[in-house]
């Protein structure tokens, strides 16, 4: 081994050893998840089981595919004497078995898949609606038919701990990058539409906890639905998915989970402190009073 080949490895092992330490802090454990969230949504569930259905399959296929190859290496390697069959050219049976147990899988996936994707189009039924516009870097709620909009912006204290030599450390900023000024309140309980299009750029609305994941486009309105449990009251977070420009990072959502009664309260409130309508497009900002990041 030369002395190059030596340092490389030690440098190689010494990463790996960063990494793992790395991850294994409390920090990177809070920050990294390696699955997605079953949701807090009867849909969003089903989307999870979805997948994991899918996630075992690819298990088992390779735990297949890889052992027998493993097995085949290993037992029919040359150092152990073993001979090149040259006569086993075709065989009927073997292709029949691995034409139709990838078919049987395929069905087992496809059919629930199908089944999901229609219902995640289904909006029949919606009892309320909210347009959600993309701005460059902040978003837009419009309570259909009540008079209410809202802008949602980064929260004061991480605008303040991003910027350059601003002397404050973000790991003392709770929710760093994910806390917004206004977030978007919605009833629990209740199914809403969401009608996403966007004002300038291409973004995206991500929220894990409901599985909603659209593209914001201008002259376009994509249409999602959600129905969040009546037990699932609180603040959920999400994030712009799409790369919309040089703030794209900065843009978070966060979505204030309420009781019926709350939320129609809220909503009674924030339609009284409205001000009076403009020529502007873009919506107007609620009072201080009434945020919750």
């Amino acid at each position: 081994m030369t002395r190059m080949t030596y340092l490389n490895t030690r440098l190689c092992v010494a990463s790996i050893v960063a990494g793992v330490m790395a991850l294994a802090s409390p920090g990177a454990q809070a920050a990294w998840t390696l699955n997605m969230t079953p949701g807090i949504t009867a849909l969003s569930r089903q989307i999870y089981g979805l997948h994991m259905l899918m996630f075992w399959w690819c298990v088992g296929i390779a735990i297949a595919v890889f052992g027998f190859m493993i097995y085949s290496m290993v037992r029919f390697r040359k150092s152990a004497g073993a001979v090149a069959d040259t006569k086993l050219l075709h065989s009927t049976r073997v292709e029949v078995i691995w034409t139709v147990v990838p078919v049987l899988i395929l069905i087992s996936m496809a059919v629930p898949a199908a089944r999901t994707l229609v219902e995640t189009e289904n909006s029949v039924g919606s009892q309320l609606t909210i347009r959600v516009t993309g701005y460059q870097w902040k978003w837009g709620y419009e309570y259909v038919g009540s008079g209410v909009t809202v802008l949602s912006t980064l929260d004061h204290d991480s605008d303040r701990a991003r910027e350059l030599q601003s002397g404050i450390d973000p790991f003392t900023v709770k929710n760093y990058l994910l806390g917004v000024d206004h977030p978007l309140v919605v009833p629990a309980g209740v199914k809403v539409r969401l009608l996403i299009t966007g004002q300038d750029v291409i973004h995206s609305w991500w929220m894990p906890a409901l599985a909603i994941k659209k593209d914001a486009i201008p002259g376009f309105i994509n249409e999602a639905w959600f129905e969040i449990d009546a037990d699932k009251t609180g603040l959920y977070r999400g994030q712009c998915a799409e790369l919309c420009g040089r703030d794209h990072g900065f843009m978070p959502i966060v979505i204030d989970v309420r009781s019926k009664s709350d939320f129609e309260q809220w909503l009674r409130e924030a339609k009284q402190a409205m001000p009076a309508p403009t020529a502007s497009t873009v919506p107007a900002v609620l009072p201080a009073a009434q945020a919750h990041g």
